[in-house]
């Protein structure tokens, strides 16, 4: 459930003092209920499935306190529930008790649960197990399996019991990594030893500082001996001495460089080589110095923007001498006896016990504990936002005695306190430390230290002094000091080909030296002319390896850099612009392009990332009746949204009748058959939509409507209750009114929620002008005739009881200006519920309200998990098969109709294109059990009439939207305002409601106090605030005494908003088979709210919560395992805190909770430091094989996980850039990065596949042919080619078909892409390059390389008679069909997306290789051993054998290119190939588009070309003018129809075309031909144009 605050388990009303029943009467504290939900549930011997969703187990604290004398016991809890969000009694609100020791055991009273029921089952197994189970409600509509699981009461499960073999699997395995732990021991004790490496010893007893305003001196750290370490801080990777070691092993890492320095020493090697001494050496040293440098500028960058914020500047307090405190007080503060003031010092000259100066929205420059402040009560408010996420204010108030004695800036140099803090350490959370003065000792906590990062905010200003540094500050600490040098995964695959090629080169060469010696001794030692020609076996073997190297080429790498810096600047797409804060997406890096295209894990940070940073009133109940609040979405209206690409009008088909928009729909074909253009979804009645349920229509009435009943009739029972409902909005809260220069109210918050209340009361007419410390103005609407401009009233604030995270409430007592006493209570619901005067009936009508939502989502569960076993059994469908595959396909006729052009292929479109929408449909829509009908009956105005007349429901949107009432009887039922059951019923259905819609829920109630019963309350209530011992559990329990007995006011829901298209992106990176994990340092309600608005969390989503408050840690691990790997589990998500998992990490069940975390469905981890955000990230990095991993976030909390991950992506959001400036690639929003990876990720990775493929199959195609040749000239190492056109080949004659293959492939469109992203499954399989397509391709290469070199030697060189057959004419023909072939197959068969580029690149390469041989024809001047001078103009060129042979080679190679490939796809067709063939389809095209329509909208908005609407509507008003042509015809006179019918044979009563608005050409007019010869004779065909 989505609350405001904490969903804690609603304490029984028995253990609440003076809480009323429904008749009024009170009870004692020790009564309990017979059947009130504060009673417990407990079964014995119990086991219960849920719809086949394995055990179905819930936390046992649904229990009241235990009774005089009992010893609280805690019972076994499972935090383990598919029905996580129940509403009212919420069962998983029990998750989140931190005082479950006050829950029992004890046998007591039931819950009137009618569907529980008691089953005593047995497992399979012959041993049994004890255990404790809290059953949900079952619906007895549903059968219930309970066969999985059995459990008794008991024991319990204790530890691990729950995998037994567990204890014994972790000892097996810590023996055998023992040997390894003492090697990795001992690896970095050596390491420590020779990089001189010394760590730091604790101290005694922590730092102590003391405070001194006229300290010259820097402190020394007694751990070191040495000064304090400096306030500077460098997120630079290098320094000038690590640079050049790091980057020389990071380049050489590559095994591809490190082969090229092998074979560059080979060659340098005087008298080896036989293709030259450096030709290998320098373009690796000048590749290698290349990618040097560009690592290089990136850090540089990186260390002017550390250098920019060291440099920034700082208020720090001098004085000049020794001021005793005595001095001050006898000369008083006017007076001081030495010069202070505040001196001017940069960030990195801070030193510890330095005391500085922090004005409003100013940042800590260093960790600081706080002196003074001027905010009230000393207070000052931080926003640790780009610490740990938090969007609340946190107030900071420095201890007691400091803050008495430093009141001022003379007592400030006066005062000798001293400080004694911890030592530096991660830990955000936690802090120790304490202050001595005057003899007295003081503790420090989190409450008194502001750390940098921390912004100071809605306080005038604060002074605080330094106590950590530069490095040793806790945001620092947190950070990642050494981040790793990212390389791309696709290069480990690249290495092992690189090792295969590298051996077959080795082996290629033993082979060719080998033959040369079984020739040399059967031909060489014969031959006279060849007598003391022989050569050496080392000599022979090297210079074949240097011949044969180039299989792997230089250049491989060398133009990848190439290609992804092409990338780089191609992925600047307007759709990821975002013109609000006007922020492009940019990219930093282009070494990881194609990682894009791998993701298997998103971690995403919450605040700034998912959210808005922003709060919107949004909902509120009042009197039974739900309002909706959408003021601030009117300003979107008008805006208008494609749902498909612009076109040029094209030809217009011939029409065939009038078919109507019903059997359009009847037919199935809506989405092909009809262009439309759809309005945004504010705009259909300028109303929100829920993120949770987008497709759910709101059912409540708006605001405006509501203030002008109230306006309209102030007297009536309703208005009475909303003014007061609103009057309690503007009054309980803390926040404090600014009026600005231009005259509007700006509020001053401790937390955005109550600014939005604040804001929200405002707009409807409450506002708020002023406040003080003893008074509240209000100005109230102006009254209906508009005479006035409002009243004006004044309230005394008498007493407020602020919030706290354990009341989850605050109150606030003021006194009327009538002098009447009330106390305004708000807070989450399942507290003030139970303070309610009717919390008896409020409890058992959330009972009811549970059972109802329990029933839907249990439905709903039942729904996704029949749906999931459907999509995975279908098989002749477009349907998913196989774990972790996307396997998107037709059945082979429907491929074969759609490509190969059948005659079928026409009856097939209509099936095919019905298949695909209803494919996508139940891809699209998630499980969603409509509940309006069922609810509808608690939102219509009028109760009585809802019983009546079942058609109001269906009349409300018109009543909503209707701008004109003369009736206003029908708005409101007054009858229900005063029907107390009624009201309470539909308030608490509204709250279940409102939660479901992902809102944040509030409840407020009121009491009116007599003046006798304040005082003697107000009497403790002193007492208590001035007690100097137990302050706050006093205060604690005197708010306990009055906040009793609180009528109903209403109850509020605040969105916290999300960025635009989250839940969307989520979804569709879900599909993608993408898991997201969000990493929050906000609390754990807060996230699990997120959670589910942003629908990362599912309605029906079983929602494992771990917590060591709790307890039974392992226990919960162990039991959800089960419950996974049973099968029985929709959709699982893990909840776990900063806290409980540093326990897990540092315990036995670490390994376990990761196989958990990793199985389910997505992880929510709150409270977490930056470290463990880093560290989660790396954990999973490493253990899940063959994964890539994503961090995104905004703040600077999120940079050590951004930089950890495979690929860093930052937000630049409201929290700052620093962690766009760290990442890898940054956008402006969330939603951008789901065409950021679906499309120019998958682009990225199938280009560099490739890319790297085709460079493997050009290099090998082309050199087999050289080896071939080896056998006809005795293998002596003879080159068929020429040298310097040797030289050549990858530089000028080969390079641009690869390298424009990699910039410019896209294999498939980008609406297709989003429209299933399915399709993305295939980066993550590593589809596009692996061991299995390598091997394809070189056998294609190695076939084709045989038939280029055998065809070339049998028809010409082998030729009797012909002009030239020399070495270099057959040569020259290879080289020339390998470069035609290359060109051929890299641009006109393996790319898909045709273009001009293609042919630029086939003339340019082609063109180019015919021009080398032109000039070398003329300029070759060592005509010896080939003879080139002249021949390509005089001999080969002019002789047709030579033209004929390469022509057939050409063609030989082209046809069993496209005959494999036509192979391929017919019995083995892959996704990408049914896809393609269903593009070619206008209608599906156009189905894709409108599902991809959110993330194409502004690419689609530019452009001269017109939308399907516009085309449609031109083609509407065409018809419309011949419908009037048609109607005058209809309507002629008689007589005149013999006159016409000649004209019309003649063709000179209608001209034979005629002009049609937005066409550029003349249309026929065959239309009206038609119509005419239905009555009036044809048109004469010969007068036809």
């Amino acid at each position: 459930m989505v609350r405001f605050s904490t969903e804690l388990d609603r304490p029984a009303a028995s253990s609440l003092p003076n809480v009323g029943d429904f008749g009024g009467s009170r009870e004692s504290p020790g009564r309990k209920h017979a059947d009130g939900p504060g009673l417990s549930v407990i079964t014995s011997n119990e086991s219960s499935t849920f719809l086949g969703e394995g055990t179905v187990i819930s936390p046992p604290d649904i229990t009241s306190p235990p009774g005089a004398g009992e010893t609280p016991k805690r019972a076994g809890s499972f935090p383990l529930s598919p029905k996580t969000r129940s509403r009212g009694w919420s069962l998983r609100r029990n998750m989140f008790n931190r005082n479950m020791d006050d829950a029992s055991q004890a046998a007591r009273g039931s819950i009137p649960f009618d569907a529980i029921t008691n089953s005593d089952k047995t497992s399979g197994s012959d041993k049994k197990r004890d255990h404790i189970v809290t059953v949900s409600p079952r619906i007895e509509e549903f059968e219930i399996d309970d066969s999985q699981a059995s459990f008794k009461k008991g024991k319990g499960l204790q530890g691990l019991s729950a995998l037994p073999e567990y204890d014994s699997w972790v000892r097996e395995r810590a023996r055998h990594n023992a040997y390894l732990r003492r090697i990795r021991a001992g690896y970095h004790k050596l390491r420590k030893i020779i990089l001189r490496i010394q760590e730091i010893p604790p101290s005694v007893d922590g730092r102590y500082i003391e405070l001194d305003a006229s300290r010259k001196k820097a402190l020394t750290d007694e751990r070191t001996g040495r000064f304090y370490i400096g306030n500077t801080i460098r997120s630079t990777r290098y320094t000038l001495w690590s640079f050049l070691p790091r980057q020389l092993f990071a380049q050489f890492s590559k095994l591809a460089n490190f082969y090229f320095l092998c074979i560059s020493i080979l060659q340098m090697i005087p008298n080896l080589s036989t293709t030259g001494t450096y030709t290998t050496i320098i373009p690796l040293l000048f590749f290698v110095a290349l990618s040097m440098g560009k690592e290089g500028y990136d850090d540089f960058r990186r260390y002017k923007l550390d250098k920019t914020e060291n440099n920034r500047d700082a208020d720090v307090l001098h004085a000049y001498q020794p001021v005793e405190a005595s001095e001050v007080h006898s000369q008083g503060a006017s007076n001081p006896v030495a010069p202070i003031h505040w001196a001017k010092k940069k960030w990195h000259d801070l030193q510890v016990g330095d005391i500085v100066k922090l004005d409003r929205d100013d940042p800590a420059p260093a960790d600081l504990v706080l002196l003074h402040s001027d905010g009230p009560n000393n207070i000052a408010y931080i926003e640790t936002m780009a610490l740990d996420g938090e969007t609340n204010l946190k107030g900071k108030q420095a201890t007691t005695e400091v803050a008495k004695r430093c009141d001022s800036l003379e007592r400030i140099a006066a005062c000798r306190a001293e400080f004694v803090v911890e030592d530096p350490n991660l830990d955000l959370y936690n802090f120790e430390g304490r202050v001595l003065i005057a003899g007295e000792a003081a503790p420090l906590t989190n409450n008194e230290i502001i750390y940098r990062g921390s912004v100071l905010r809605n306080t005038p200003q604060a002074i605080g002094m330094v106590i950590y540094t530069g490095e040793e500050c806790k945001i620092r600490m947190n950070a990642n000091k050494n981040p790793r040098i990212k390389a791309p995964a696709l290069q480990s695959i690249v290495n092992k080909v690189v090792i295969v090629i590298a051996v077959f080169v080795v082996l290629l060469a033993i082979f060719n030296t080998v033959a040369y010696q079984i020739w040399s001794a059967d031909k060489e030692q014969k031959s006279w002319y060849l007598q003391s020609a022989k050569v050496a076996f080392f000599p022979i073997l090297a210079s074949f390896i240097v011949m044969f190297n180039t299989l792997l080429p230089l250049s491989l790498y060398v133009s990848l850099e190439i290609v992804k810096v092409a990338q780089m600047f191609l992925m600047n797409d307007v759709d990821m612009y975002d013109p609000v804060s006007n922020t492009p997406f940019e990219a930093r890096t282009s070494t990881i392009n194609e990682e894009l295209g791998q993701i298997s894990y998103i971690f995403s940070d919450k605040t700034g990332t998912l959210t808005d940073n922003s709060m919107k009133f949004r909902k509120l109940s009042v009197a039974g009746t739900a309002w909706i609040h959408d003021l601030d979405l009117r300003d979107d209206k008008g805006k208008k949204k494609l749902i498909h690409k612009k076109r040029n009008k094209g030809k217009k088909p011939m029409k065939k009748g009038r078919v109507s928009e019903a059997d359009t729909r009847k037919s199935g074909l809506s989405a092909f058959n009809a262009d439309r253009l759809v309005e945004d979804e504010a705009m259909e009645d300028s109303q929100w939509r829920s993120s949770t349920r987008p497709k759910q229509s709101q059912q409540e009435l708006k605001t405006e409507h509501m203030i002008r009943y109230i306006q309209v009739k102030p007297h009536t029972i309703f208005a009475r209750k909303a003014r007061l409902f609103l009057l309690s909005i503007a009054i309980c809260h803390t926040c404090l009114p600014e009026r600005k220069e231009d005259g509007s109210m700006e509020f001053q918050a401790s937390s955005p929620d109550e600014l939005a209340l604040v804001k929200a009361a405002q707009e409807l007419g409450f506002l708020l002008i002023n406040r003080d410390a003893g008074t509240m103005t209000l100005k109230y609407t102006p009254s209906p005739d508009g005479i006035d401009d409002g009243l004006t009233e004044t309230f005394q604030i008498l007493d407020v009881i602020e919030f706290s995270s354990k009341r989850k409430r605050m109150s606030i007592t003021v006194r009327f200006p009538d002098g009447r006493i009330c106390l305004f209570c708000k807070g989450a619901d399942s507290v003030v519920m139970q303070r309610l005067r009717h919390a008896r009936l409020a409890n058992e009508k959330v009972v009811e309200i549970e059972k109802r939502a329990n029933k839907r989502k249990s439905l709903e569960a039942h729904i996704a998990m029949a749906r999931k076993s459907e999509q995975i059994e279908r098989q002749n469908s477009f349907s998913m098969a196989g774990a972790g595959r996307a396997s998107v396909s037709l059945s082979r006729p429907s491929i074969g109709g759609l490509t190969m052009g059948r005659p079928s292929t026409s009856a097939r479109l209509p099936s095919i294109r019905d298949e695909l929408d209803g494919w996508l449909r139940e891809r699209e829509n998630d499980v969603e059990v409509s509940q309006t009908l069922n609810n509808s009956a608690y939102y219509s105005p009028r109760a009585s009439a809802q019983l009546s007349r079942a058609s109001m429901s269906m009349s409300m949107s018109e009543l909503r939207n209707s701008m004109q009432w003369e009736d206003y009887e029908d708005l409101v039922d007054e009858a229900l305002a005063v029907d107390e059951p009624a009201v309470i019923e539909r308030t608490f259905q509204h709250i279940n409601d409102f939660a479901t819609d992902g809102l944040r829920t509030l409840l407020y109630g009121y009491r009116f106090i007599d003046d006798e019963d304040y005082a003697s309350w107000h009497k403790i209530y002193l007492d208590a605030t001035t007690s100097l011992v137990g302050r706050q559990d006093k205060i604690e329990k005197a708010g306990e005494l009055i906040e009793q007995e609180l009528e109903l006011a209403g109850a509020t829901a605040i969105e916290d908003k999300l960025q635009q298209g989250v839940p969307e992106s989520i979804d569709k990176l879900r599909r993608a088979n993408i898991k997201l994990w969000m990493l929050t340092g906000d609390k754990r309600e807060t996230a699990i709210n997120i959670g589910h608005s942003c629908r990362l969390i599912k309605d029906y989503s079983t929602v494992v919560v771990l917590d060591h408050e709790a307890g039974e840690v392992e226990q919960n691990i162990a039991a959800a395992l089960l419950s996974l790997n049973g099968g029985g589990i929709a959709h699982m998500v893990v909840v776990i805190d900063g806290q409980t998992l540093a326990m897990v990490e540092a315990g036995n069940v670490r390994n376990l909770f990761y196989d958990l975390a990793i199985l389910a469905d997505s992880v929510v981890c709150c409270r977490a430091s930056p470290s463990q955000k880093a560290g989660l990230v790396k954990t999973i990095r490493k253990r899940v094989k063959k994964s890539i991993t994503l961090a995104i976030g905004d703040g600077a909390n999120d940079i050590a996980m951004i930089q950890e991950a495979h690929v860093g992506i930052g937000i630049t959001g409201k929290e700052g850039l620093q962690a766009a400036r760290t990442s890898d690639y940054s956008i402006a929003q969330f939603r951008f990065l789901t065409k950021l990876l679906l499309v120019h990720g998958r682009w990225n990775y199938i280009r560099t596949c490739k890319y790297t493929v085709g460079t493997f199959w050009k290099e090998s195609l082309f050199y087999l042919t050289q080896a071939l040749y080896q056998r006809w000239n005795g293998y002596t190492g003879t080159s068929l080619y020429e040298s310097w056109s040797l030289s050549m080949f990858n530089t000028l004659f080969t390079s641009l078909p690869v390298i424009f293959i990699g910039v410019f492939e896209k294999d498939l469109l980008p609406s297709t892409l989003l429209a299933v992203p399915e399709l993305y499954t295939k980066g993550q399989r590593n589809g596009g390059f692996n061991f299995k397509i390598y091997l394809g391709w070189i056998f294609m290469a190695a076939s084709e390389a045989m038939v280029v070199f055998f065809v070339m030697l049998s028809i010409y060189g082998d030729a009797l008679f012909t002009l030239d057959n020399s070495l270099f004419a057959m040569g020259d023909m290879t080289f020339t069909a390998c470069v035609i072939i290359i060109s051929t197959k890299m641009q006109l068969l393996e790319m898909h997306n045709k273009s001009i580029v293609a042919a630029i690149s086939i003339f340019l390469e082609v063109g180019g290789w015919f021009l080398w041989n032109m000039i070398l024809a003329k300029i070759y001047t060592n005509n010896v051993i080939y003879f080139v001078r002249d021949a390509f103009f005089s001999r080969f060129g002019r002789n047709p054998l030579w033209w004929l042979t390469l022509i057939l080679i050409l063609s030989a190679v082209v046809i069993f290119e496209i005959a494999v490939a036509s192979l391929r796809a017919g019995l083995w067709p892959t996704d990408v190939d049914t896809f393609q063939a269903l593009e070619q389809d206008l209608e599906i095209r156009k189905r894709f588009e409108e599902a991809a329509a959110t993330e194409l909208q502004q690419g689609w908005d530019r452009g001269k070309k017109k939308s399907s609407m516009e085309i449609a509507r031109d083609e509407a008003e065409q018809e419309a003018r011949e419908g009037q042509v048609q109607e005058m015809l209809d309507n002629r006179p008689e007589q005149l129809e013999d006159q016409v019918k000649p004209g019309m044979r003649r063709g000179t009563s209608f001209g034979s075309t005629r002009d049609v608005p937005g066409q550029g050409v003349p249309r026929r007019s065959t239309d009206i031909e038609r119509m005419l010869h239905r009555g009036f004779g044809s048109v004469r065909r010969e007068h036809e144009s």
